[in-house]
């Protein structure tokens, strides 16, 4: 689910990228440092983005060392280290913990069960040192199962009997991913706490929902819950009507007008998360953190818009060599 808010290397000068490289080294180092080297694998840009947004913050003391490490051998590079980085990585084994255990529960994943495995001990310490985000973590990722769960035992008589854990309600479902993530991007319970929750409920949402829009086909051909999946099936079985009925006969998101609907529900979250980093005093790394927010956490998204442009012209080349054939 996770690894969506990235920079766009392309519109940073080379002196912020190093930056930005530098917390993602560092974040990198220091888990190898707090959990060992197996829990490297649960790096992610998500957490690097947290550091530089609780450094740029609260403006720790900042060490910045020029090490090798195994992945790049030959030579040294710069890795930041901070007492946010250290947060940040322990908030990484936090959700990678939590992560392998759904995977296990939902699809009996082995590499869910491993990760969660190797990274018990780092978890349990973390659950007594913060015991907020671990609750908010372990509540909502159980309501997302919760949903899950509704879904599979959906027939044509429950449809409109969910309740509160509607597998249909994009709002509610995305929303149980922001509610932790609000929570994680919380080091200090203080001034700041507001805004920063702000800017994780959202970036959680768009997180969610751009996740749902990626894997949907695969979701789809696995029989795996996909929250816009099931809207559009809903949509069909109500007998939505006019131009919502063009998406949800075809079922595909890419389709005006729910390809329009979903872009503005993304643009959404994140103005909503924009504004709320706004208001922070922060100046250092200001820039890089507006790259993401502005602009970095869409690449993934126009990768997307790519691959389904490419494969319609595909498609529509096809049907003109047939004509022509004929």
């Amino acid at each position: 689910m996770f690894g969506y808010i990235y920079v766009n290397e392309q519109e940073l000068k080379l002196r912020e990228y190093n930056t930005y490289r530098s917390f993602y080294c560092g974040l990198c180092q220091e888990l190898h440092r707090r959990y060992g080297r197996r829990a490297q694998m649960v790096l992610n840009y998500d957490m690097t983005f947290l550091a530089l947004l609780l450094t740029g913050l609260y403006e720790p003391e900042t060490l910045f060392e020029e090490k090798r490490c195994l992945p790049h051998p030959v030579h040294k590079h710069a890795m930041a280290r901070n007492d946010a980085i250290g947060y940040a990585a322990d908030m990484c084994v936090l959700l990678a913990y939590q992560k392998g255990l759904d995977d296990w529960d939902d699809e009996h994943k082995v590499s869910g069960r491993t990760i969660s495995a190797l990274l018990k001990s780092g978890y349990e310490r973390i659950r007594e040192e913060y015991p907020r985000q671990a609750k908010a973590v372990e509540e909502n990722i159980r309501l997302l199962r919760e949903v899950e769960e509704t879904w599979k035992g959906t027939s044509e008589d429950q449809e409109n009997a969910f309740g509160k854990a509607c597998p249909t309600d994009i709002d509610y479902v995305a929303g149980l991913t922001g509610n932790f993530l609000a929570e994680l991007c919380v080091w200090k319970e203080d001034i700041w706490q507001e805004d920063l929750r702000q800017i994780g409920f959202y970036l959680g949402k768009f997180i969610y929902l751009l996740d749902a829009v990626e894997d949907i086909e695969k979701d789809r051909k696995h029989g795996n819950y996909n929250v816009f999946a099931a809207a559009i099936d809903a949509d069909a079985k109500n007998g939505t009507s006019g131009d919502e009925a063009a998406g949800a006969d075809t079922g595909d998101i890419w389709e005006e007008p729910r390809r329009g609907e979903i872009r503005k529900i993304l643009n959404s979250m994140m103005a909503e998360a924009s504004r709320a980093f706004e208001r922070l005093p922060v100046i250092e790394y200001a820039p890089i953190i507006r790259n993401i927010l502005y602009s970095g956490v869409w690449c993934k998204y126009s990768v997307m818009e790519e691959k389904v442009g490419r494969r319609k012209e595909k498609r529509a080349g096809a049907g003109g060599d047939y004509e022509r054939s004929i």
